[in-house]
């Protein structure tokens, strides 16, 4: 059981490291402190899928990994 926990903790953290790298936010270090120019952008088709992806895989990782410590 734990090296299932294991093995699907290791899949889900290199899938969420995946598609934190797929998103396309900000190309430079000026957009971290607001140099962007956008005050506001929506997201929409693929972009909006690999943000909710995300946040379900992330979800699903802290689940994991607090499921790991009990056991």
């Amino acid at each position: 059981m734990n090296n299932l926990l294991l093995i699907s903790q290791i899949t889900v953290s290199i899938s969420l490291m995946i598609l934190i790298l797929l998103q396309q936010r900000g190309s430079s270090l000026g957009s971290a402190f607001g140099g962007s120019g956008e005050f506001y952008s929506a997201r929409r088709g693929a972009e909006k899928k690999i943000f909710w992806a995300t946040v379900v895989l992330g979800t699903a990782f802290i689940a994991l990994a607090l499921l790991n410590i009990t056991i």
